[in-house]
């Protein structure tokens, strides 16, 4: 029995209890929970049901858990329930209801975990979105990672989920780039305000090889800013595929100025009331909706700001039929927050439509200091330089590991270490490990069979693992709800845990000469649950599930 099947049976018995009690039905939640208790010994599972919604009716909560109670102890696979303190109802399944996990587990296989939580929603995911003016930084390559994540954990959770990256080839940053390229072509130190490094050198010369006559032409700059942003936004493209992500539309900024479309957003803001004229320049009046002051449109001398184009894009995005836009972003970029939903608001836009997430700062240490400088990049930090310290599989881990709005410091002799205080290798060794005991039955001809007697899980190693393992769906609609994906990677760790405690207790396979046993047989289906589980769990991460190590 799930969870999720377990509370519907509380709400269920809840409503007979309320209508035995005469009390009114309206009280009742539409969904309700039940939770692991912290110790194991009151039950396999929690409610609070009787404590929420007593008061509302003027019941006693330890006599409506009581009736509660009475009725959950008929229900198939309750093995018994327990009252505890004002109204508490600790819960315990029979060993054989526990069981079943791992044959449900089996029968959904790679979509076990999937669920419906986010069903009929349309959701835009923009992430990285870097400027093409050098390669993914650290800050980066933690949404390249969690990004990505996310747009799987939302998916499985029943979503249609497009991932975007917006290419900016224009504005100021563009202009000293290639600023920078020139003067290396042309042997000169870049700028003071220009772009350093290596990469500098090397696109330079590639703008040379497809133009050789470009320092000749009648504007250098333009022929180094179109071919360099070509070549730095390729190269970009290419880090972000080899580092396993993935993007359904890489739309350009230019589109939405060929296109009109800033006029037509701006139109359309005018029409709700919201754009004024002050000072030679167009506004929208975002102090309307909570933002700390007014912003500029289209400036005096008639040239467009950044922020009419992000009012053109977030236009766009809903008229291809996003009803939820989640848009992620740098530490540096709080300031945006206000002025984002501000517009939200002006276009007419509910709360919640636009979601901004902000990520911290990446920091990568080696012997516990700070590695500040990039061999290739110069000044930064780079996807491919952290890659290169730990490996994909780590740092996709380690990103996705801890809370976006917490900076992380990711220490290279930790994320490299083959040993249990490495997260990701604590968590692939499980895979493999397990791997390892499916080989060693079919050497011996072994197969769990078609099918498996559940009331035999009765050890509690055996129990722990089942409990984790029926946790699996709901953690994955926590996390797509939240929009926090290392719930999945907390989660893998406690599951590769139990996983370990239960080969440690629990004997799978028979010693030389046994024969094998029944209860081998129910592990063997609880081991290959366990497999599947772990699998899908770090492919939501997008890390691999090794079968050797």
């Amino acid at each position: 029995m799930t969870p999720e099947t377990l509370a519907e049976k509380v709400l269920s018995a809840t409503r007979a209890a309320f209508e035995a009690l005469g009390l009114d039905a309206a009280a009742l939640p539409a969904v309700t929970a039940v939770e692991r208790p912290r110790n194991p010994e009151h039950g396999d599972y929690a409610s609070t049901i009787a404590l929420q919604v007593a008061k509302k009716v003027g019941a006693n909560p330890r006599t409506l858990a009581q009736e509660i109670a009475g009725r959950l102890a008929d229900v198939d696979g309750v093995a018994a329930v327990d009252i505890a303190g004002p109204g508490f109802m600790n819960i315990t399944l029979d060993a054989a209801s526990a069981g079943e996990i791992a044959r449900q587990i089996a029968a959904a296989g790679t979509a076990y975990g999937y669920n419906d939580s986010m069903e009929g929603r349309h959701v835009n995911l923009e992430f990285v979105s870097a400027n093409p003016t050098g390669p993914v930084h650290a800050g980066g390559t933690r949404w390249a990672a969690v990004g990505d994540a996310l747009a799987r954990i939302m998916r499985a959770s029943g979503a249609k989920v497009i991932s975007e990256y917006y290419f900016n080839d224009a504005g100021a940053q563009i202009d000293r780039f290639a600023a920078s390229l020139l003067a290396s072509a042309k042997g000169e130190p870049a700028p003071d305000d220009g772009y350093g490094g290596a990469y500098i050198d090397e696109i330079a010369q590639k703008v040379l090889e497809r133009q050789p006559g470009a320092l000749e032409s009648d504007d250098p700059r333009e022929v180094f800013r179109v071919e360099g942003v070509d070549l730095m936004f390729a190269e970009i493209k290419a880090t972000l595929t080899d580092f396993g992500t993935h993007f359904d539309v890489y739309f350009n900024e230019k589109d939405l100025h060929d296109k009109g479309e800033l006029d037509v957003a701006v139109e359309r803001l005018a029409g709700q009331g919201h754009v004024f004229e002050a000072d030679g320049a167009t506004w929208l009046r975002t102090t309307e909706f909570g933002d700390d002051k007014d912003r500029v449109i289209k400036r005096s001398d008639g040239s467009w700001t950044y922020f009419a184009a992000d009012c053109a894009y977030y236009l766009d995005k809903r008229e291809r039929g996003f009803d939820k836009l989640v848009l992620m972003l740098g530490a540096d970029h709080h300031g945006y927050i206000g002025r984002m939903q501000a517009m939200s608001r002006a276009f007419g836009d509910e709360p919640g439509t636009l979601e901004i997430l902000i990520g911290q700062m990446v920091n990568l240490l080696r012997d516990g200091k700070p590695v500040r400088m990039s061999k290739r990049a110069g000044t930064v930090v780079t996807l491919n330089d952290i890659v290169d310290a730990i490996g994909i599989d780590a740092t996709r881990y380690a990103l996705t590991r801890f809370s976006a709005d917490s900076s992380i410091d990711l220490d290279i002799e930790l994320w490299t270490k083959h040993g249990n205080d490495n997260p990701v290798y604590y968590v692939q060794y499980a895979h493999a490990r397990i791997a390892g005991v499916l080989r060693n039955a079919a050497e011996l001809e072994i197969d769990k069979g078609d099918a498996y007697d559940a009331s035999l899980l009765s050890h509690p190693r055996e129990n722990d693992l089942l409990k984790a393992l029926a946790e699996f769906p709901s953690v994955v609609a926590s996390a797509a709800e939240l929009r926090e994906p290392h719930r999945i990677a907390r989660y893998a760790e406690d599951l590769a845990g139990a996983y370990h405690r239960f080969y440690t207790d629990c004997r799978v396979l028979p010693r030389a000469g046994e024969e094998f046993s029944e209860t081998g047989r129910a592990r063997l289906w609880l081991v290959d649950a366990t497999r599947v589980v772990l699998a899908n769990a770090l492919g939501l991460l997008g890390v691999t599930a090794p079968e050797r190590m």
